[in-house]
């Protein structure tokens, strides 16, 4: 038995994930669009999560405000929400900011990594001098719910989550970050945290990072299976996150994998998708380990969960059990009975003349950082083939 996965950067749950218009969108909540039916929620609860941060995109800058959930499966969207959890918000840096690798071009600023700075740098001078004349008393002050989010960043009460690669842009952050008197509560990807975390540990960041990801675009040429090891070497808390619907039910090998890269122990493996994410998230006093008076989020695995040959054969959450694989086998052949029947009684019915239509699939949006489709049930793009 172990705690409850938690995935500090997830995009499941959710209708759509960039307001991509403009680089500081910092007004916009994920938690206004939640989906509660997205089946990717189960899915992970049979890979042991319990916990998932629901982050928006990497189109912007400044992004917006991110939704923590618990894996409720069949609860709506505010049933799924984690209640009393501290407030966060999504910040981003490289490729995705500067649209690099949009097929279109980019088509707003900025378009270099000075840019991307100067726009921190501008809207947290928005932010000082408009929480100035609000504390002046000054009556002409029209409310800014953008500025509204950044002025909870420089009196911390909202903390950010920020995609992040490059070691020079990482530098650049935590210096604007410290002019501006803001802290970077987790770096995530962080993929040559590695070369930098010395400064990170002085900023006091957490880390945030796929176990073995490299070379899918430019800016990761240089990250490396050992980041994670190295960067728990030098004492930064560690966090391993999905960031993807596929890899979120593997999250315990993908911790497993540090064992392998860099000779980590293997609880401290498994605390970077349970406690350490918790940390980072400030709800360990909730969830990410089993303690008295924490909340009941445990997995009962079939052996070491760091096996590749681990099974959760129960996930509960707050005490109910959420995923059963025993009944999740004997469901699946009643939904196969069903469908077979529904089969038939298309063709009896075609059979007996009655018009038909053809088949038509139900298409499904796996979401990612840098997607900047809005969909509603209704796959806007050019044609099915396209997404397959």
């Amino acid at each position: 038995m172990t705690p409850g996965i938690v995935d500090e950067h997830s995009h499941i749950a959710a209708f759509s994930i960039n307001e991509g218009a403009q680089s500081v969108t910092s007004e916009v909540r994920i938690g206004d669009n939640l989906n509660p039916d997205d089946i990717n929620i189960y899915r992970q609860l049979s890979g042991g999560v319990t916990t998932s941060h629901i982050l928006h995109g990497s189109a912007n800058t400044i992004g917006g405000q991110t939704q923590l959930i618990k894996l409720r499966w069949g609860a709506d969207d505010e049933g799924l929400k984690f209640k009393g959890a501290d407030p966060f918000i999504k910040f981003a840096l490289g490729e995705n900011v500067k649209r690099t690798a949009q097929p279109q071009g980019n088509i707003r600023y900025p378009d270099t990594r000075m840019g991307v700075q100067s726009v921190l740098a501008d809207a947290f001078q928005r932010a000082k001098d408009y929480e100035a004349k609000i504390k002046a008393g000054d009556k002409t002050v029209r409310r800014d719910l953008e500025l509204d989010a950044l002025v909870e960043i420089l009196n911390d009460k909202r903390f950010i989550t920020c995609h992040s690669y490059i070691q020079s842009e990482i530098l650049a952050l935590i210096a604007t970050a410290d002019e501006y008197g803001f802290k970077v509560n987790t770096l995530t990807h962080i993929l040559e945290g590695y070369k930098v975390a010395d400064a990170i540990k002085k900023h006091g960041s957490n880390v945030s990072t796929f176990s073995d990801w490299w070379a899918y675009k430019t800016e990761v040429q240089d990250a490396i299976p050992y980041n994670a090891a190295i960067m728990h070497k030098v004492g930064l808390n560690v966090c391993i996150n999905s960031d993807d619907a596929e890899m979120a039910r593997r999250l315990n090998q993908e911790a497993a994998k540090v064992v392998k890269y860099g000779g980590v122990s293997e609880e401290d493996a498994f605390k970077m998708v349970t406690l350490n994410p918790a940390k980072a998230l400030h709800i360990d006093n909730k969830v990410g380990s089993i303690k008295v008076g924490k909340d009941a989020d445990v997995v009962l695995w079939n052996e070491n969960p760091l096996s590749i040959y681990a099974k959760a054969l129960y996930t509960i959450v707050d005490g109910a059990v959420y995923f059963d694989r025993e009944k999740d086998l004997e469901k699946r052949k009643l939904i196969s009975a069903e469908r077979n029947r529904l089969v038939q009684k298309m063709l009896a019915d075609a059979k007996s003349g009655t018009p038909t239509v053809p088949a038509k699939p139900t298409a499904q949006v796996i979401l990612h950082c840098e997607d900047n489709e809005q969909h509603t049930g209704i796959l806007e793009v050019d044609s099915y083939e396209d997404k397959l």
